[in-house]
């Protein structure tokens, strides 16, 4: 039988409980998404909690001596959920960052747009990308491992034991910023080559046939061009999305492992 009643001591630990999913779920992918409701992410986090409360069954009261000393533990228990859900939610800059990259390649980089998800403008290919992405992660059960991290870190940072080691946590977002750059590169290669290739016979036929103007003609093609090497590796965004998730689950243990 499932026991929903509070006491006063307890009460506090399901505060903390939920302040900690309640700042995971504002900033996690898919979960934390503009788009969603703020009603449905309230009451997502307090139905998490309340099944988190049960299963944790605390037994004793939160140790402070005064309201300031309560709030900071308040303040560490968000900061824990936010971290974790950052660290999530900032790998999906890598197929952003991929997108602004292609669309600069061939000749699609003024033509920005207003993501409602992020409520920033993006470029037109890094919009598609991302919703690929974020379809993939539901797909394969993506949001289910976020979730469950958050819940494991229960085990390992209990309520009020958080030890944030800021050098850890400096050292996890310089290896991302590299792991950024060698995977954005990776996603952009097949279109950097084509239009490096294009590029060279424009150039070329610019020499051969110099009364024809090759940069009205050369706009069209790279466009042309650029569309139709997004449309042969679109078969390619399972692999992509693989790199990025394993990312992403790389940064969520690495930042986890700054907090305790």
């Amino acid at each position: 039988m499932i026991n929903y009643t509070f006491s006063l001591d307890t009460f506090e630990y399901f505060l903390m409980i939920l302040v900690r999913v309640a700042t995971f779920v504002s900033i996690a992918p898919f979960f934390g998404m503009s788009n969603t409701p703020n009603r449905v992410k309230v009451g997502f986090s307090a139905f998490v909690a309340i099944i988190l409360f049960q299963v944790l069954q605390p037994k004793e009261a939160l140790e402070y001596s005064g309201v300031i000393e309560f709030a900071i533990i308040v303040l560490r228990e968000g900061i824990t959920g936010l971290l974790i859900g950052f660290a999530a939610n900032i790998c999906n800059s890598i197929i952003v960052f991929s997108g602004k990259v292609i669309d600069m390649e061939i000749g699609l980089a003024m033509a920005n747009m207003y993501d409602p998800t992020t409520k920033a403008q993006s470029g037109l290919t890094g919009t598609m990308y991302n919703y690929f992405i974020m379809m993939l992660l539901i797909v394969t059960d993506m949001h289910h491992y976020i979730l469950r991290a958050l819940v494991d870190t229960y085990q390992i940072i209990p309520i009020n034991t958080a030890v944030f080691d800021w050098q850890h946590l400096l050292s996890s977002m310089t290896m991302f910023m590299t792991d950024l750059m060698v995977i954005g590169f990776r996603i952009v290669l097949p279109v950097f080559a084509c239009s490096m290739i294009l590029s060279c016979i424009l150039g070329i036929m610019a020499k051969v046939a110099p009364q024809m103007n090759m940069f009205a003609v050369g706009m069209q093609i790279k466009v042309l061009l650029g569309l139709g090497i997004m449309f042969l590796t679109i078969v390619l965004l399972p692999s992509i999305s693989n790199f990025i998730f394993t990312e992403m689950k790389r940064m969520i243990v690495s930042v986890i492992e700054g907090m305790y």
